[in-house]
C-alpha cells in the first residue's frame, strides 16, 4: 500500500462540514501551486519526479561508486536543506547507527551545520589514518558555516593528498554556472553537480545535493526517485481530495482552533532525522509575516517519558502528526526468564513489534481523549520507494500548507536577521557601522 492519511483521530476535532468549507481554499493554494509563470519560481521540485536529469543521476551513480571504491569515509559539507534530507536519507534506509554498522560503504559524516570547534575536531579526528572523500554542497560557497568547514576539511586532505590526489576525492554541489565555488571548483578539477536555480534548499533532497550521499550509502536513488513519482501520479489522480491535500487543510483548521504547535511523531528511532528535516520544511515554509505553525517533534514511546506528560496534560495548543511505519525490518520477539521478576512474563515470545503497534494506539487514544487531534501518516517500509513517496507527500503538503495560510513556502527571508548581525560581529568588512551599533547595545545590556 501507498503513503497514505489516517484521518479518524482527527475528524472528530473538526465541526461538521467544516473540512468541506475551506475547499474554496484548498483551490485558492492550489491554483498558486500549479501557477508557472516562469523564472526562478522555485517550483522545479514539482515536476522533478518526472524531468530529472537522467544524465546526471548516472553520473551521481559513478561518483558514488568511486567513492564507495577508494574511501572509508565520506564528509559532506553542507547546513539546512544542503545536508538535512541526505543525513535523514541515510538513517531512515539504513540505521542512525549507520556509522557503526559492519558495511562494504563508507562512514558519512555532516559537518558544516555549526561552528562547533569541538564537533569539526571529533569528526577530523574520527577520520585520521583512513581514505577520505568530500562532498562540498552550498550554491554561492559563500555560506558562512559551510565555508568554514571546508577551509578546515580540504586543510585535513592537503595534508594527505596531492592535486591530483584531490580531484578524485573532492565533488562539488554548488550552482551549475555562476558563483565562488563553482569557479573554484572548475579552476581545481573538482568534479561538480548542480543545486537547480528553481529548486530551494529544503525542497532539495531529490537532486544531486542529496542523491549524492545517499547513493554513497548503498541506496537505490532511482528507486527514491520512482517513489517520488508515484506519489506524484497519485496526488495528481485524486485531484484536489488527494491526501497531501486533506493534510494541509487539516493542519490550517487547527491552526484556526488556536492549535499553534505540530508535533510530529514517530515510533521508530531511524525516523529521528525525518523529523528534523520536516521541521525545516515546515518551518522554513510557514514562519512569517507573524503567522505560521511551531514545528516540533518527538520520538516516541521515548519521550512519553519526558514530554508525554505536556502533551496530555498541558496546554491545548498543538495536535500531533503520527507517522507510522506498518512492517517491520527484523522481527523480534520477547524472550522469557526463568524468573518473572518485572511482572512482564505475559508478554514471552510477543513479537515485539506487536508490542509497538499496542503502545502507538494506546498513545493515540490517550492523547485524543486528552483533548490532542492526532492526525495520522502511514507507510509500509523502510525502503527507497516509501522514502522517495514520504518526501514528496510532505513537499505537496507544505506548499499547499503555506498558501492556504497566505505566505510564500520558497523564500525565507527571516534568516538574513542572524547573519548581518553575525557578519558585523565577526568582523566581515562593510558591517563596520553595524558592529559598531551591536557592541553598543551589548555594553548597555550588561550596564542594566
Amino acid at each position: 500500500m501507498p503513503v497514505r492519511l489516517v484521518e479518524k483521530y482527527a475528524a472528530e476535532f473538526i465541526e461538521p462540514g467544516k473540512l468541506a468549507a475551506v475547499r474554496s481554499r484548498l483551490a485558492a493554494a492550489d491554483a498558486c501551486l500549479m501557477e508557472h509563470p516562469g523564472g526562478n519560481d522555485f517550483k522545479g521540485w514539482y515536476d522533478l519526479p518526472i524531468n530529472y536529469n537522467r544524465d546526471e543521476v548516472a553520473q551521481i551513480e559513478a561518483a558514488a561508486a568511486k567513492i564507495q571504491a577508494n574511501s572509508e569515509v565520506l564528509i559532506v559539507i553542507g547546513v539546512g536543506g544542503s545536508y538535512l534530507g541526505a543525513r535523514a536519507a541515510v538513517e531512515f534506509l539504513h540505521s542512525q547507527y549507520y556509522n557503526s554498522l559492519k558495511k562494504d560503504t563508507p562512514d558519512i559524516y555532516f559537518v558544516g551545520n555549526s561552528f562547533s570547534g569541538d564537533d569539526l575536531h571529533d569528526v577530523l579526528s574520527a577520520c585520521e589514518g583512513r581514505e577520505v572523500s568530500l562532498n562540498v554542497i552550498s550554491k554561492s560557497g559563500t555560506t558562512t558555516e559551510s565555508a568554514v568547514a571546508f577551509r578546515f576539511v580540504r586543510d585535513f586532505m592537503l595534508r594527505r593528498y596531492n592535486a591530483e590526489q584531490l580531484r578524485e576525492r573532492i565533488f562539488v554541489t554548488t550552482d551549475k554556472e555562476k558563483g565562488a565555488l563553482k569557479a573554484f571548483a572548475d579552476r581545481e578539477g573538482y568534479e561538480t553537480f548542480v543545486v537547480p536555480d528553481d529548486i530551494g534548499g529544503r525542497y532539495s533532497v531529490l537532486t544531486a545535493v542529496g542523491l549524492l550521499p545517499i547513493a554513497v550509502s548503498g541506496a537505490d536513488i532511482r528507486a527514491i526517485l520512482g517513489g517520488a513519482l508515484d506519489m506524484k501520479n497519485r496526488l495528481d489522480l485524486q485531484g484536489m481530495s488527494n491526501d497531501a491535500y486533506r493534510y494541509a487543510a487539516y493542519r490550517n483548521m487547527f491552526y484556526e482552533q488556536g492549535r499553534t504547535v505540530e508535533m510530529l511523531g514517530c515510533f521508530e528511532p531511524s525516523f529521528r532525522m525525518m523529523t528534523e528535516w520536516w521541521k525545516q520544511l515546515f518551518g522554513e515554509s510557514e514562519g512569517k509575516n507573524g503567522k505560521g505553525i511551531f514545528p516540533a517533534s518527538v520520538t516516541l514511546t521515548t519521550d512519553l517519558h519526558s514530554i508525554g506528560q505536556y502533551i496530555q496534560d498541558g496546554r491545548r495548543m498543538l495536535f500531533e502528526t503520527v507517522v507510522k511505519q506498518k512492517e517491520t525490518r527484523y522481527e523480534m520477539r520477547v524472550p522469557g526468564m526463568n524468573t518473572d521478576i518485572d511482572g512482564l512474563g505475559f508478554l514471552a515470545g510477543e513479537r515485539l513489534s506487536d508490542v509497538n503497534d499496542r503502545a502507538y494506539l494506546g498513545t493515540l487514544l490517550a492523547h485524543t481523549a486528552g483533548g490532542v487531534p492526532n492526525i495520522v501518516i502511514e507507510y509500509d517500509r523502510r525502503d527507497e520507494h516509501d522514502f522517495g513517496e514520504l518526501v514528496y507527500f510532505f513537499f505537496v503538503a507544505c506548499a499547499m500548507s503555506a498558501y492556504m495560510l497566505g505566505v510564500n513556502p520558497f523564500d525565507q527571508p527571516g534568516v538574513e536577521a542572524y547573519k548581518k548581525n553575525m557578519f558585523a560581529l565577526i568582523g566581515k568588512p562593510g558591517y563596520e557601522k553595524q558592529k559598531k551599533e551591536l557592541l553598543n547595545k551589548i555594553e548597555s545590556l550588561y550596564k542594566e
